[in-house]
């Protein structure tokens, strides 16, 4: 699986859910870009990216459960 097949999902403080959008031609692991972007202290997950909604009408809401 590429980087741009996964999705890195974490939640900030306030409840929003972060998604990040790896790359392929970064040069970084799925993993090394996970430890780069995530703040510290997150709990973050790599997930595909056809577990994220395609519809943002209610991206407000979204959660994420392992």
């Amino acid at each position: 699986m590429t980087n741009s097949d996964s999705r890195i999902v974490y939640t900030e403080d306030n409840g929003t859910l972060c998604i990040i959008t790896p790359t392929d031609n970064c040069g970084l692991t799925l993993h090394e870009i996970q430890s780069k972007d995530v703040p510290e202290g997150k709990t973050s997950y790599i997930v595909s990216k056809s577990d994220i909604p395609t519809d943002r009408s209610f991206r407000d809401a979204w959660t994420y459960t392992e």
